[in-house]
């Protein structure tokens, strides 16, 4: 229990204790004044009387004011759970977009080193060519100068030695 609602059933139970304790007093009848003519009642009862009634409409105000803010609350509740589906699916949909942003871009990505892996195999392909066609070129060159270089020398005319062959040189036998 609060200490607000301490302190209402604190004043609650004094008063009900002095309207016990002054039973007497309060139902004795007095000539009072409404107004505009004069009555012969008990005060005591009708001031206690009153003060029961105003108690009740305070209670009933309260309870007024406690289940529209209950209401409110639920309503506010039920809004808030629906802008946070709401965000939910913003974000699970942001989500999906950049899932398929980055999917693209890996797509993209790998469609350019398909394509720089198909150059650099054409490349080297030709490179290859070229390297065959030079060194073909090269067996062809070389061929040629051996083959001249042959012809030369079958062309020479012979060269005739100085240099005699042994048995020209000694004396015959006899």
């Amino acid at each position: 229990m609060g200490i607000r609602t301490g302190v209402l059933l604190f004043v609650v139970l004094l008063i009900a204790a002095l309207a016990a304790l002054n039973w007497g007093t309060l139902s004795a009848s007095t000539a009072m004044s409404i107004g505009f003519t004069q009555v012969t009642a008990p005060l005591g009862l009708i001031m206690l009387g009153l003060t029961v009634l105003l108690s009740i409409f305070f209670v009933a105000y309260i309870v007024y004011l406690q289940s529209s803010v209950l209401f409110e609350t639920r309503r506010h509740t039920k809004e808030l759970q629906t802008q946070r589906d709401l965000a939910d699916k913003a974000e699970a949909s942001r989500i999906s977009e950049l899932r398929s942003f980055l999917e693209t871009q890996e797509n993209t990505h790998m469609a350019r080193n398909a394509e720089r892996h198909a150059a650099m195999l054409a490349r080297l392909d030709q490179l290859e060519t070229t390297i065959q066609q030079k060194s073909e070129q090269s067996e062809n060159s070389i061929a040629a100068h051996l083959g001249q270089l042959e012809d030369r020398l079958d062309r020479r005319p012979a060269r005739v030695d100085t240099v005699r062959p042994v048995s020209d040189t000694l004396p015959p036998l006899a």
